[in-house]
């Protein structure tokens, strides 16, 4: 479910975006699909903070040489892309409000008065919850994998971006399934009259059944034990292994 959540920053995010103001000045005019770069430039200033500050501060009420485990930090990023859908759906709620009072419900290519900025806030969460989830996965994977085996725990990695984006579809599928049936689609081609709101909340639903479900398998799962040497040399890479992709 957490690539799933990332999907929506490529998909209806942007859509949401297509749909406010989108200028600084009075001329210049940029894309809304560029805000997806806040996620990146989020990721750049949030794992060194992880690094540097975060981790010094929870050893010392942990214990733990990393602070916390890469389980737990996984957790911590699942938690916040359960966030960001509950944003996404308040904002998305706002936006539905502001054409309703301005009459242009009806009009899906209107531009609404509202700045394209209060999608600022589920990009940059987004941003965080990655620094947490797909660092703490391509950890878990390195270290737990075989060695012999490491490069077969990248594949995993990067397959489950893919698959999230697969389930992505077949979820869009079944709501528009179920919500035609009721009489009403809730993503249909005027944003305005969809219910990209209530999308957004079953979202944030099946990423806390999701969540629930990862606690109670992290805490039966036992860590293979990694050699001093190795996790010395392993420790403070995670921001490299991350722009590497390895």
């Amino acid at each position: 479910m957490f690539t799933v959540v990332q999907a929506q920053g490529h998909t209806y995010f942007t859509k949401q975006g297509g749909t406010l103001i989108h200028t600084i000045g009075p001329k210049f005019q940029f894309p809304p699909a560029s805000l997806q770069g806040l996620v990146g430039v989020t990721i750049l200033f949030v794992v060194p903070i992880y690094d540097r500050v975060f981790v010094p501060l929870a050893r010392k009420f942990t214990g733990h040489p990393n602070g916390i485990t890469v389980l737990q930090r996984i957790g911590v990023g699942l938690f916040l892309s359960i966030l960001t859908m509950v944003v996404s759906a308040i904002v998305e709620t706002k936006r539905v409000n502001v054409a309703k009072n301005h009459g242009l419900i009806d009009d899906p290519s209107a531009i609404l008065p509202m700045y394209i900025w209060w999608l600022l806030p589920q990009y940059m969460i987004t941003g965080v919850s990655d620094a947490f989830t797909i660092v703490g996965l391509q950890e878990l994977f390195y270290d737990q994998m075989p060695e012999g085996l490491r490069s077969l725990g990248a594949a995993a990695y990067i397959s489950i971006v893919g698959v999230g984006s697969f389930v992505s579809n077949i979820i869009i599928v079944i709501v528009e399934a179920i919500s035609s049936k009721a009489g009403e689609k809730w993503l249909g081609d005027n944003i305005n009259r969809a219910h990209l709101d209530d999308y957004f909340w079953v979202m944030a639903v099946l990423s806390a059944v999701n969540l629930g479900v990862y606690v109670w398998l992290a805490k039966c799962y036992e860590y293979k034990k990694v050699d001093v040497d190795e996790r010395s040399n392993q420790e403070g890479s995670s921001f490299n292994r991350y722009r590497s992709g390895v």
